[in-house]
């Protein structure tokens, strides 16, 4: 009985790994929305209407690809760094004995690599891009804590993005991508690292609604994985047998509508905004914990000669179901209550403040611009349910590096 139980507490673990769990602690439920790309991040991850590096573009809504002119080819570091605290005051069935303490988990260093392609040039108005985005990843580590269980997990989410960006008009561009997930994964208490593969599609607009303001909208399918036999139960009496169990795991849609302006200082001040919906209620294994999202980020950006001054504020409903579901997956789980709320916990992401910042110099280098950025998740505690409850808060800094070849960009 307690490896069928064990199975079960391992797979809501799952569900916490995969969406980075708090080491990618400014994450909006899952995913980062751009905010560790290294100029957009610095705008809390506004990019929508108006990206601020090609990588966001690329990310995002590939009809602003066209707005990069010539070759570009962007390299992007960033770190994040939580700090996070589980407590719970009972005991859960055997499985989890009274404890408080911090995640001992390492934080998250993510790359991300972006190249796009101008063709007009070539009688063609369109622009390719591609690249090479870490979506997600984390450390979650309870292990030092016996009263946990060995309560640890870790996941990786990187994507493949290929998409283009085509001007219909002068005002009017339309764009498509599809990307291709690899997610890795190493369950709880037993098993070992699990690969799978999902694919992902995205399509967007832009419309240039004056010489100062550009709107912007996107859409984006979920993204599905499922692991083979990463779960193995031993000891199951008859007529159950010996096998590996699959999990299926979707990252959501997601819906996107942006605005850009630089009617001020003499278009000198960029002034955006991004809204995002989270359709968690859809996505498999995230809607027993989940309700659907919604995510307002506001950025600007002041140009001064070669100096770009970012700053930018992002708001994320928390999106923690008061109802959680018992089954998870197909899984009927054991217990009662508590022991959903205390596997809930681990995807409290539930900060609803984000505050960043950043500096970019164009060619610090000749053709080679360089961003730098920072934020910061601001502290939120959590009670989930009568017995279990989280602190969480994070900060994480990025760069980059652009390279601009055959660019007429001033």
């Amino acid at each position: 009985m307690r490896p069928k139980i064990t199975f079960l507490l391992a797979l809501l673990a799952f569900c916490s790994a995969v969406s980075s769990q708090e080491a990618q602690a400014q994450l909006f439920g899952v995913e980062a929305q751009n905010t560790l790309m290294p100029a957009s991040g610095g705008m809390a991850g506004t990019s929508i209407a108006e990206p601020q590096d090609l990588t966001s573009a690329i990310n995002g809504n590939p009809a602003s690809l066209p707005q990069f002119e010539g070759t570009q080819f962007l390299f992007g570091v960033g770190w994040a760094d939580p700090t996070f605290r589980l407590t719970q005051t009972s005991q859960i069935g055997g499985l989890v004995d009274p404890f408080s303490a911090k995640s001992s988990g390492e934080g998250l260093l993510a790359g991300n690599i972006g190249v796009t392609q101008e063709f007009t040039a070539m009688g063609q108005p369109a622009t390719f891009g591609l690249g090479f985005i870490s979506t997600t990843g984390g450390d979650f580590d309870f292990r030092q804590i016996p009263e946990s269980k060995g309560t640890n997990t870790a996941a990786v989410i990187v994507n493949i993005p290929v998409t283009v960006g085509v001007d219909l008009t002068d005002r009017v561009s339309v764009g498509a991508g599809m990307s291709l997930g690899v997610a890795m994964f190493d369950p709880p208490f037993f098993g070992a690292m699990s690969i799978a593969y999902g694919l992902r599609g995205t399509v967007g607009a832009n419309y240039k609604l004056t010489d100062q303001t550009t709107l912007g909208a996107y859409y984006q399918t979920k993204q599905g994985f499922k692991f083979h036999n990463i779960i193995y139960l031993e000891g199951q009496p008859p007529p159950l047998v010996d096998r590996g169990y699959d999990l299926d795991m979707d990252l959501p849609q997601n819906v996107g509508f942006g605005i850009a302006n630089r009617s001020l200082a003499d278009g000198q001040l960029l002034l955006a905004a991004d809204v995002v919906y989270k359709m968690w209620n859809e996505a498999s294994m995230y809607r027993g914990f989940y309700d659907n999202q919604w995510v307002v980020q506001l950025g600007a950006q002041f140009s001064t000669g070669r100096w770009r001054l970012r700053a930018g504020y992002a708001w994320a409903e928390n999106p923690l179901d008061p109802t959680p579901d018992l089954i998870i997956g197909g899984f009927e789980l054991p217990g009662d209550i508590p022991f959903v709320r205390y596997n809930q916990a681990l995807v409290a992401n539930t900060s609803q403040h984000r505050i960043s910042f950043g500096i970019g110099i164009r060619d610090v280098l000749p053709g080679i611009d360089f961003d730098i950025m920072a934020g910061g998740m601001f502290h939120d505690a959590e009670q989930i349910g009568p017995s279990t409850a989280t602190s969480i808060s994070s900060y994480w800094i990025g760069a980059g590096l652009t390279w601009r070849f055959g660019s007429s960009r001033s």
